[in-house]
C-alpha cells in the first residue's frame, strides 16, 4: 500500500510539473503572439527554455529561408572536419583578388581590396562568423567540399544547396536554403551542450558568436547591455514593392546562474520597415528573456 501511495504521489508531482510548464509556455506563447499580431510578416519562432521539454513555438515546423544564418552550420561543418583531421585551423589560405566579388557584403574586401593575402582558416572563420563576410563564406564552403557535407552533418529539417554567390543571382535564389525554427533552436541547444563539436571547438565557435558584429538590433536589441548573446543573423534583399524576403536571427541568450535559453526568429516576406522587422525579433527576444529571468 505504501508503494502505491508513493507511486501516486510521484505521478501527481510529475503531472503537476508538466501542467506548470505548460502554463508557463502558454503565457510566453501569448506574449509572442501579441508581438506579431497585426504585423505585415510571416513569422516563425522557436524558444527553448531552462527546463527539460520547456519549449515554445509558432510555425515551428515551417521552413523559412536562412540567408546568412546558414553560416553557423557551415562553421559547425568546418570545425567538424578539423576534428576529423581533414583541415587545420592554422592552415594557410591564399585569398586571391578574383575571389573577392564586389556585389556582395564583404568587410574583408573593403579592408584588403587587392586581395592576394595569406590568412589562416581560423582567420577566415572569424571573418565569416564575426563580420558575416560573404566572400570568405564561399571560400570556406569550397574548402570543405561544398554544401553536401553541411547537409550530411546537419540532417533533416534543413536544406542547403546555394552558396552566397548563388543566393545573389536573382530574387528566388535567396530562398533555396531553408530551415525550420525548431531545427534551428534544437541545433543551437545541441551545439552549446557539446553534442556536435569537442569542448575546445565548441568554446571557440561560441566565443565567435558572442563577438558577432552583425544583427545587433535583433536578439540583443532590447536586452540589458551586459547580457551575453551568441548569435547569427541573416538578411535578404528588399524588392521594388517594398517586401523584404527575410530578416532572421537565432542565438543563445545567457541568464544569471549559468542558465541559457535559445531563441530563433525568422521574419519572412515582410512589408514592415526594416527597423520594425528587426524590432519584432528584439521584442520576442526581450519577452523570452524577461519570462525566464524571473524564474
Amino acid at each position: 500500500m505504501q508503494s502505491v501511495r508513493f507511486y501516486c504521489t510521484a505521478l501527481s508531482l510529475m503531472l503537476g510539473s508538466f501542467s506548470l510548464n505548460a502554463q508557463k509556455a502558454h503565457t510566453l506563447t501569448q506574449k509572442i503572439e501579441n508581438i506579431i499580431s497585426g504585423k505585415k510578416a510571416d513569422v516563425g519562432v522557436s524558444v527553448i527554455g531552462v527546463q527539460k521539454n520547456d519549449k515554445v513555438q509558432i510555425n515551428g515546423e515551417k521552413f523559412y529561408p536562412m540567408l546568412s544564418t546558414f553560416k553557423f552550420p557551415i562553421a559547425l561543418t568546418t570545425l567538424h572536419q578539423v576534428e576529423k583531421g581533414k583541415l587545420r585551423l592554422d592552415q594557410k589560405m591564399l585569398i586571391k583578388k578574383e575571389q573577392l566579388l564586389e556585389d556582395t557584403w564583404s568587410p574583408f574586401r573593403e579592408k584588403y581590396p587587392e586581395g592576394n593575402i595569406i590568412i589562416t582558416l581560423e582567420d577566415a572563420l572569424q571573418w565569416m562568423m564575426c563580420y558575416s563576410d560573404n566572400n570568405l563564406t564561399d571560400i570556406i564552403l569550397r574548402l570543405i567540399g561544398g554544401t553536401e557535407p553541411v547537409q550530411k552533418l546537419i540532417g533533416s529539417d534543413f536544406i542547403i544547396k546555394n552558396d552566397e554567390e548563388g543566393m545573389h543571382k536573382d530574387w528566388d535564389s535567396q530562398f533555396i536554403n531553408t530551415i525550420t525554427p525548431n531545427k534551428a533552436a534544437n541545433l543551437l541547444e545541441k551545439f552549446y551542450q557539446g553534442k556536435i563539436l569537442n569542448k575546445a571547438h565548441t568554446q571557440w565557435l561560441y566565443n565567435a558568436m558572442l563577438n558577432n558584429q552583425t544583427g545587433l538590433k535583433r536578439l540583443k536589441g532590447k536586452l540589458p547591455a551586459n547580457v551575453k548573446v551568441a548569435h547569427r543573423s541573416g538578411t535578404s534583399f528588399t524588392n521594388k514593392a517594398g517586401m523584404t524576403g527575410a530578416v532572421n536571427s537565432y542565438g543563445i541568450i545567457e541568464l544569471p546562474h549559468n542558465r541559457k535559453i535559445v531563441v530563433a526568429v525568422f521574419v519572412h516576406n515582410t512589408y514592415e520597415s526594416f527597423d520594425n522587422a528587426e524590432a519584432i525579433i528584439a521584442d520576442i527576444s526581450k519577452a523570452a528573456y524577461d519570462h525566464y529571468n524571473t524564474k
